[in-house]
């Protein structure tokens, strides 16, 4: 489900029609994520880490609204419900890239996205099903690169405004602490950089429960 804003009397009408005009709208940020709590109770309660992190990040897009808004023909429309879709990493060196429903219920959630993990792990190529909806976020973990800043493969010529968020390499300090580096990428036409903050911010205060 979602519902149409009314542009005309958005206070953001002015930055929609100017970032939107642009051959690249999206922007992004590199941000430090403490890990430490969040790694620990994934291990406590023997759960995945990464599906953990996954579904912390879902909670924090369904939080902020304007992360739900989407564009289709210079209109824009408010998702109910944003859902993921993660590539998932095969033992062949190849990945794919999956579909999965956000649920608040955190045991629902796992349930499904270790369906769709092993669906998409006994399966070949990179589209393995259709995406019909663009209500999701674009989400891909990258455990090899500890980086600072990060760049997407886009087409300009695509209408897309989902938004991009990557994970790095989880690292130990010698105090123990465990960072990753959090990368986000959202169109500037729909967003400023007040709301990646506040996405940020909540993404930080979920991982430190």
């Amino acid at each position: 489900m979602k519902t149409l804003l009314d542009l005309e009397n958005w206070n953001r009408k002015e930055h929609f029609a100017h970032f939107s005009k642009m051959e690249e709208p999206f922007f992004g940020a590199t941000v430090e994520i403490d890990c430490t709590k969040a790694y620990q109770k994934a291990k406590t309660l023997k759960t995945s880490f990464f599906i953990s992190y996954l579904h912390k990040t879902l909670v924090a897009v369904n939080a902020i609204e304007n992360f739900k808004y989407r564009i289709s023909e210079d209109q824009i429309y408010i998702n109910n419900r944003v859902d993921v879709s993660a590539t998932i990493g095969r033992e062949d060196g190849t990945f794919g890239f999956s579909l999965m429903e956000y649920n608040p219920d955190y045991t629902i959630f796992e349930k499904n996205a270790l369906a769709e993990t092993e669906r998409i792990q006994n399966t070949s190529g990179l589209f393995t099903r259709s995406f019909d909806d663009d209500n999701v976020i674009h989400f891909s973990a990258i455990p090899w690169l500890n980086f600072t800043s990060l760049s997407h493969a886009r087409s300009y010529s695509y209408p897309d405004s989902c938004p991009k968020i990557s994970f790095g390499k989880m690292i130990t300090l010698d105090n123990g602490k465990k960072t990753m580096a959090m990368s986000v990428h959202v169109h500037h036409g729909l967003m400023d950089g007040l709301h990646v903050g506040k996405f940020a911010d909540l993404f930080q205060e979920l991982m430190n429960e």
